[in-house]
């Protein structure tokens, strides 16, 4: 009855178990979670076999959308090709609106750390979620989250859903315990009124600032797909900004001399000027930065697809209506794709063929995950500000261990020291 889920709970995580299923047996594999049938597939080659460029749905979305026992209607292609035009737009038009609040907060972190003695250890999971959460509840949901105890309570229920979604979903747990389902639907049901409330209210008017959710409520979508689509969003960007910002910001205390010349190119681009949203697009040192740290964490180990038609992959069919795991983990550690797959090494995204097999994978370019694009401007954004006044330094001793959920995390708080540059 539970078919592979013994195995994955055993495993530590879905990411772990698909990494053992893939070294032991090849790159197309498949196993049972629950009574369900899936299929995996772990390198490069396969993928390329199976992604289909006119696909415009996005994997980690579909999983996401599954997960909450969200309608996934698969429109046809034109109402697809518009959705997907309309989170573009969403993700432009927010982050442009909004790069000034963008900005403020990332200097009131600055100022905060600043303040700080060169010898305290500063918490960086709680600092980056919590900066996370007032930005991206800001450029997506508008102006209800200025207010401190709003961004405390949907960090609380975001916290309550992500937890069971990371985990609970994905060990068959949640079902198994009465108390855990209802918190989980309490707090989804929360977060679903105060979607429905903003939706509301943006209907039919003009805003001075152009918040994500405006992009849906503009276009020609129904009240169910702009709360299922806006609730997707809110909930992975948070989660997908903080964890980048944490990881990233680990990385460079790890290895100074990228922090190094980090530090010079912001320097070269803004000099003693302001960090303009036209500068921010020069820092190209910044971005093989950002796309290093999505593989190096793992950043998001597993997406998935639905196999609309019966299809086939190597010599293997794949069943209509299998489910299909992209195991990202395991391919962004793949040796034969990535020389010295463990070490940090920003300027191998230098190489053109490496950014497209990362464009491929749905971390950069086209095939870009929209909650991924948004995380990627905000720790620039971020970094910029801290970089240019900080050197952040590790704390002697500590050793990070890795959490692989939905987004990868570390299992404990990650510490670090500040001392300023000026």
């Amino acid at each position: 009855r539970d078919g592979n889920l013994p195995d994955i709970v055993n495993s530590g995580s879905l990411h772990e178990f698909l990494v053992n299923l893939h070294e032991r047996y090849g790159p197309v594999v498949s196993f049972w979670f629950g009574r369900r049938l899936v299929v995996s597939l772990g390198s490069v080659d396969v993928l390329k076999q199976h992604i289909n460029p006119n696909k415009t749905s996005d994997p980690f979305e579909t999983m996401l959308k599954s997960l909450l026992r969200y309608q996934s209607e698969s429109g046809n292609v034109s109402e697809n090709l518009m959705r997907k035009k309309l989170y573009e737009n969403g993700v432009t038009n927010s982050l442009r609106s909004n790069f000034a609040l963008l900005l403020k907060l990332s200097e009131e972190l600055l100022d905060k750390w600043l303040s700080y003695p060169e010898s305290q250890h500063v918490p960086l999971c709680q600092h980056m979620l919590g900066f996370a959460m007032k930005s991206v509840t800001q450029m997506v949901m508008g102006s209800t989250f200025e207010d401190e105890q709003e961004v405390i309570r949907f960090q609380k229920n975001h916290g309550t859903v992500w937890s069971e979604i990371g985990k609970g979903f994905l060990d068959g747990s949640l079902d198994k315990s009465t108390t855990r389902k209802k918190q989980y639907e309490d707090a989804l049901m929360q977060l679903e009124s105060i979607l429905k409330k903003i939706i509301k209210e943006r209907k039919g008017r003009n805003f001075s600032e152009h918040i994500f959710i405006d992009s849906l409520v503009q276009g020609d979508l129904n009240d169910q797909q702009i709360l299922e689509d806006s609730m997707i969003f809110s909930l992975a960007s948070c989660i997908i900004t903080a964890k980048l910002c944490t990881w990233a910001v680990c990385f460079l205390t790890t290895y100074e001399e990228v922090q190094k010349k980090l530090y010079e190119e912001i320097d070269q681009v803004f000099g003693k000027g302001p960090v303009t949203p036209e500068n921010i697009e020069e820092l190209r040192y910044c971005r093989q930065v950002l796309c290093e740290t999505v593989r190096t964490a793992t950043l998001t180990p597993v997406s998935a697809r639905l196999q609309d038609i019966e299809g086939k992959i190597d010599k293997f069919i794949i069943p209509r209506e299998t489910l299909v795991l992209y195991a990202l983990g395991v391919v962004l550690q793949d040796p034969s794709t990535w020389p010295s797959p463990y070490k940090f090494d920003p300027e191998r995204f230098d190489d053109e063929s490496v950014m497209k097999t990362f464009s491929l994978l749905g971390f950069s370019g086209t095939q870009e995950c929209p909650e991924l694009r948004f995380a990627y401007m905000v720790t620039t954004v971020l970094l910029s500000v801290l970089v240019r006044r900080l050197h952040l330094l590790s704390v002697e001793g500590q050793v990070i261990e890795t959490k692989y959920e939905l987004v990868t995390s570390s299992k404990e708080e990650a510490w670090i020291t500040v001392s300023k540059r000026y």
